[in-house]
């Protein structure tokens, strides 16, 4: 068993984080909360025009992990063992991303009004991390159809933000996990690794990277 309470996975589009979070909540026994964002119906529209569709996009997005975060919030006062595959604060980087200054200042508004008082704060945070490239190809392979036409650029400026936001990041120990060459999934050799990283993980940051 790994020596956790509440993990949350995090990471760009097409990383593997709803992957690698269901297949660590059924080895380990831990409640699974999964960032609701797919169930988005402004999401296709939004990829085909960002421009016309960012503000309802992100604030529809807002609106869902509110409630997931609510829920999240009465598992940790109930003292059970969770999982998610998102981290509350990482909604308003796509804000910034997407949204103009009039629209960000109303996002701004809500969330703050939506946030508890007091966010769950994970005992431990992986961060998946992969090349651009290696992303455009899993998207292309395994994410929904609307996200295989991203805008030129846009993915890039994800994985920026993504890292960025956790160059920063203080609130939780990190484990940076380059994820270019490892299949947590289907190779089960790669996910032992990963629990151990995880289970000896000490201090503020951690890096898991395989050699070529």
């Amino acid at each position: 068993m790994i020596p956790y309470r509440y993990i949350a996975i995090e990471g760009p589009v097409g990383v593997g984080k709803t992957a690698l979070a269901k297949k660590l909540a059924e080895h380990c026994g831990l409640r699974l909360y999964a960032d609701p964002v797919r169930d988005n119906p402004f999401l296709p529209r939004f990829y085909q025009s960002m421009g016309h569709h960012a503000l309802s996009t992100q604030l529809h997005s807002l609106l869902q992990r509110a409630d997931t975060l609510r829920q999240l919030v009465a598992e940790e006062g109930n003292g059970g063992n969770m999982i998610s595959d998102f981290l509350f604060e990482k909604d308003a980087l796509f804000a910034r991303l997407t949204l103009e200054a009039d629209e960000l200042t109303l996002y701004q508004t809500l969330q703050a009004a939506l946030q508890p008082a007091q966010l769950p704060v994970p005992d431990l945070v992986v961060y998946l991390q992969a090349p651009v490239e290696v992303l455009s190809r899993r998207i292309a392979a395994y994410g929904a159809p609307y996200e295989v036409a991203f805008p030129d650029g846009y993915l890039k400026r994800i994985d920026t933000a993504y890292s960025e936001f956790f160059m920063q990041y203080e609130a939780a120990p990190v484990i940076m996990v380059n994820t270019e060459r490892l299949d947590f999934v289907d190779k089960p050799e790669d996910f032992e690794l990963l629990l151990r990283c995880i289970s000896e993980a000490k201090g503020q940051r951690s890096y898991f990277n395989v050699a070529v």
